[in-house]
C-alpha cells in the first residue's frame, strides 16, 4: 500500500484538481461517507477505503464516456503510484468494466455509488432539503417512480444491496444514517 492511498488530504487534493462541478464533488463526499462508514462496520481500513470512494469517479468530468472512464482515471492513478488493488476496486463500480467484484471494498463501493446518489436525490425534494427528512419509506417509494432520477440505475441499487447480501431496507437505513452525520459537507 502506498501512502497516497491512505493519504485523504492528497486523494481530496486530486479529486479537486479534476473534477470542478459541486454536484459531482458532493457525489464523490457522500460515496466516501457510506464506504467510510461500512468499513467502520467491517473493521476495514477506513482511510484506505474512504480514499477509494472519494476517487472512484475523479475522472468522470474529463473523460465522461464508458469508453474513457473509468479507464483514463484508472491510468492517472497508476502514474501517481497507486497500486493495483486500489485501482481495481474503482475499476470495479462501472458495470461494463467487467471486473469481479470479490472482496468486501469492491461489493460496498458498487452498492453504495447509486444508492448515495439516489438518497441525495430524495433528500432535495424534501421541504427542507435535508437528510433530517429522508426516511427508507421515502427512498423505495421514490424508487418506483420511475421519471424521479430517471439516471440512477434501480437495478444497480438492488444488485449492490444483493451481492452485500443484506436487505435492501437495511442497506438504504445504513446509508441514510452515514449521510446525516455528514449531512454539513453534503449540503443535505
Amino acid at each position: 500500500m502506498s501512502k497516497n492511498e491512505t493519504n485523504r488530504e492528497y486523494c481530496l487534493t486530486l479529486l479537486q484538481e479534476f473534477t470542478k462541478s459541486e454536484s459531482l464533488l458532493k457525489h464523490a463526499y457522500a460515496v466516501e461517507t457510506c464506504v467510510r462508514a461500512y468499513a467502520e462496520k467491517l473493521n476495514e481500513d477506513i482511510e484506505y477505503w474512504g480514499n477509494v470512494a472519494l476517487l472512484h469517479d475523479f475522472d468522470y468530468e474529463k473523460y465522461p464516456t464508458a469508453e474513457e472512464h473509468p479507464y483514463k482515471g484508472a491510468e492517472i492513478l497508476k502514474e501517481k503510484g497507486f497500486e493495483e488493488v486500489f485501482i481495481n476496486a474503482i475499476l470495479s463500480h462501472a458495470t461494463y468494466a467487467n471486473i469481479p467484484r470479490d472482496t468486501n471494498l469492491k461489493k460496498v463501493l458498487y452498492a453504495c455509488d447509486e444508492l448515495s446518489g439516489f438518497i441525495t436525490a430524495v433528500a432535495y425534494v424534501r421541504p427542507s432539503k435535508s437528510i433530517d427528512e429522508v426516511e427508507v419509506k421515502s427512498v423505495k417509494k421514490k424508487l418506483k417512480d420511475k421519471a424521479f432520477a430517471k439516471a440512477v440505475s434501480r437495478e444497480e441499487i438492488t444488485q449492490g444491496a444483493e451481492g452485500l447480501g443484506i436487505n435492501l431496507d437495511e442497506h438504504i437505513a445504513f446509508c441514510i444514517e452515514a449521510m446525516k452525520k455528514n449531512k454539513e459537507i453534503l449540503g443535505l
